[in-house]
């Protein structure tokens, strides 16, 4: 359940409200005078699946993006039968895809970190420090965006998506090229130390690199949606981080060419990690919009 508070004058609220009052979903429409100034405030209880309605009739009603609320209520007691337990609310997607597509400075930072501690944990072929490295990884944040972008046809959400998990890619690689660079220069690298597979086993495409990335994508996007990001990230990074860093120790030690092999590893999860996370989000859109309005 949603709770709906837009700001206005009195001729263009009464519109609002006389609109709000005719949609399905929409409950407990109320005209409120603000108490400064002559504006008025129209507040209303909106379920989910009716959310996307409502704020296209506001839109079309010309009230601007900055008057218009929307709060999510948890609600105690009982509630509507069919009141539906889960209901994506398109707008919030988009809107949250839009966020996450973003390439900030915590969003470099992490990818750096996990960068450090993948080092480590292919230097020494270590899987506790590969779990480690794929828990501090957000790359799970650009990959929904991107998938995102693909379904609701936002080109440049999608390539902002892209550019960004490159980005923080190359950011974990590089990093754990200068970690393993370091020790060799300082002489910290195990005695005879040799690039050999890393613990994830992210060196080789095989039918279980494929699928484990695919479940992944469709992992990820679930887990956005319902804001359980963080359990989740650790699946996705499971098919992303170890081939990068593994990338990164293998330019360090000039053992680049041996490396190579996860290169078509990270492209080949990454692409299906795309198809995943956007077949689920397009069969959910495709279920929301074959579903009877009343």
């Amino acid at each position: 359940m949603f709770q709906l508070r837009v700001y206005g004058t009195p001729a263009t609220m009464s519109a609002v409200a006389d609109a709000l009052d005719g949609l399905v979903g929409v409950r407990h429409v109320s005209l409120v005078e603000s108490r400064r100034g002559s504006g008025v405030i129209v507040a209303a209880d909106v379920r989910a699946n009716a959310a996307d309605g409502v704020l296209s009739v506001v839109d079309r009603l010309g009230v601007p993006a900055d008057d218009v609320v929307f709060s999510r209520l948890d609600t105690i007691g009982f509630g509507p039968e069919n009141t539906e337990l889960v209901a994506l609310v398109w707008a919030d997607m988009l809107a949250q895809a839009r966020v996450r597509a973003r390439t900030s400075a915590r969003y470099f930072v992490l990818m750096a970190a996990a960068g450090v501690v993948a080092a480590f944990a292919v230097i020494n072929e270590s899987p506790v420090l590969i779990v480690g490295a794929m828990a501090i990884s957000p790359d799970l944040l650009p990959i929904t965006a991107a998938c995102t972008g693909l379904v609701l046809l936002r080109r440049s959400l999608a390539l902002r998506g892209l550019g960004a998990l490159a980005a923080g890619l190359a950011a974990t690689g590089l990093v754990s090229a200068l970690v393993t660079g370091l020790l060799r220069i300082f002489d910290w690298l195990p005695s005879g130390f040799s690039l050999s597979e890393v613990p994830a086993g992210q060196t080789h495409i095989g039918a279980s690199t494929v699928l484990v990335a695919f479940a992944a994508g469709v992992a990820g996007m679930l887990a956005v949606e319902t804001r359980a990001s963080a359990a989740v990230g650790v699946a996705i990074s499971v098919t992303t981080v170890p081939a990068v860093s593994y990338l990164g120790v293998g330019l360090a030690v000039g053992e680049f060419g041996k490396s190579l092999s996860a290169l078509w590893v990270l492209l080949a999860n990454v692409a299906m990690m795309l198809a995943g996370g956007s077949i689920a989000l397009a069969l959910q859109r495709a279920f929301t919009r074959s579903q009877p309005s009343a």
